[in-house]
């Protein structure tokens, strides 16, 4: 039995992978690529249906899109912030993804990195999510195998977070396994860093409630100061960033002792 749900998972993941690099799978390509019968491939397609990840259509499946982005469809602001940058952030996120455990509480700060970790949550399942982010709750509204927790505050417009004294002290009764913290700027002596002083209010209460804290960062902000300071470099234990960071700018955080993953 184990071993059938092991080749199951295995199967799901790669749909899941699939389904992210080409838009959309046909059953009779994912016959042929997982050697497996068509009703294996419907099966496995009906139950990623009803855990949310994806919608079947006749003879496949495609993405879910969240319709809470269309007000932004032709917003070249936005998409010139999502887009930035978008292949390094896939790969630091897929890594990321790997350091979640089921049964895990995750917590998650605002940004485009980190939301591109939520996306690589696909196949964990029996985990807490824990945001101060609209859109990541929003992404996350199909799973119903994912407990969500949402902090209160007020909306910052700039990457749908909720900021402020409530999102503070909601924080203060919530603890997680680990923390995914997007930044700014990260800088070895100076620490982590971003350009919102309610952000860095609401990113520091998230460190201090969490077991283990992992910083996603693309190489441009390696050795970037931005205004307001979230947290000494000391705080986290691990920097993910992308395999375009050079040895100098890799250097000085391994000198503190931080561990470096390049994705």
């Amino acid at each position: 039995m184990a071993d059938q749900s092991d080749k199951q998972s295995s199967r799901i993941a790669v749909i899941l992978k699939e389904l992210r690099q080409e838009g959309s799978v046909s059953v009779e390509f994912l016959r042929d690529k997982l050697l497996v019968s068509l009703a294996t491939v419907r099966r496995d397609l009906q139950q990623l249906e009803n855990r949310g990840l994806l919608r079947r259509t006749h003879g496949g499946a495609v993405p879910i899109e969240p319709l809470f982005y269309e007000a932004f469809r032709h917003d070249r602001s936005f998409q010139d912030q999502v887009g930035s940058f978008s292949e390094e952030k896939g790969r630091i996120a897929q890594a990321a993804s790997e350091f979640v455990s089921p049964g895990d509480t995750v917590a998650l700060t605002a940004g485009t990195t980190t939301t591109e970790v939520v996306r690589r949550l696909n196949n964990h399942s029996g985990i807490t999510i824990i945001t101060n982010t609209v859109n990541v709750a929003m992404e996350l509204s199909n799973r119903k195998d994912i407990e969500v927790f949402v902090t209160g505050g007020h909306l910052r417009g700039d990457w749908f977070s909720l900021v402020g004294p409530s999102a503070v002290a909601t924080m203060a009764g919530l603890f997680a396994d680990i923390l995914f913290l997007g930044v700014n700027g990260i800088h070895a002596q100076s620490g982590l860093t971003c350009f919102s002083s309610d952000e860095a209010d609401i990113n520091r209460a998230m460190v201090r409630q969490a077991k283990r804290k992992i910083a996603v960062a693309d190489h441009r902000k390696l050795g970037v100061v931005a205004k307001w300071l979230i947290c000494p470099i000391e705080a986290i234990d691990m920097l993910i960033t992308d395999n375009g960071a050079t040895k100098d700018q890799v250097a000085p955080f391994l000198d503190r002792g931080i561990k470096v993953h390049q994705a």
